[in-house]
């Protein structure tokens, strides 16, 4: 028992660690790159102004642009590494955010419900809830074949329960049960497990599948 918890200590350090490394980079790349980026774009657009030659104008309005295009490459990359609204506003409005991003990217529609109301919750349990619905979502847009998606977040005193359904194709069952360690899925129920929740995946071929995470409310 006190190898399994001296394990379960070293997976939350480690993943603790990767969070802030993640939110470290993604602060540098709105701050710090996206910054620098903006700064140039504003030099050229002064030397675009002043230019008299046509061709060069247009070379400039052409890079220009590139430049524009990067930084809200930058700025959507930053939101999908770590969206700033998770620590400032809570969970259900980074959520809301990500699925914007989410939709804009791979033409899936999803519809968020909610019942009860929300709970403040401990960050790194909801960035631990967000991650594991992030990499759920990823897992729909490479193999579940589908256009719609379900979220439901039900909030009750004791526990958080969300259920994904995605209307996809599907998989046979067995398969999730032998898998690999390292593969999405099973990262999705090491991380609830880390946190004294759990994460339960169901699925019939032509069916879609069902991912229902849950949260107790009640631990630091």
């Amino acid at each position: 028992m006190d190898e399994l918890n001296s394990k379960q200590q070293i997976s939350s350090y480690i993943i603790h660690s990767q969070e802030e490394e993640i939110k470290r980079i993604a602060l540098e790349l709105h701050e710090g790159v996206g910054q620098n980026l903006y700064s140039i774009l504003t030099g050229l657009q002064f030397i675009e102004s002043g230019s008299k030659e046509p061709h060069m104008k247009h070379y400039v309005r052409e890079m220009s642009e590139l430049i524009e295009k990067t930084i809200q490459e930058i700025r959507l990359l930053s939101v999908e590494l770590h969206p700033p609204t998770l620590t400032t506003l809570g969970l259900l409005p980074a959520m809301r955010s990500y699925i914007n991003l989410y939709t804009s990217t791979f033409g899936i529609l999803v519809d968020l419900e909610t019942t009860g109301d929300e709970k403040r919750i401990p960050e790194k349990h909801s960035i631990t809830v967000f991650r594991v619905c992030q990499e759920a979502l990823a897992n729909i847009a490479k193999y579940a074949d589908t256009s719609n998606i379900s979220i439901h977040f039900n909030w009750t005193e004791e526990e958080l329960t969300i259920t994904i359904y995605d209307f996809g194709k599907g998989f046979q069952p067995e398969e999730y049960n032998n898998l690999n360690p390292l593969s999405g899925l099973a990262a999705m129920k090491e991380r609830m497990l880390l946190t004294g929740g759990q994460c339960k995946i169901s699925s019939k071929i032509g069916e879609g599948t069902s991912i229902e995470i849950s949260l107790p409310l009640n631990r630091d």
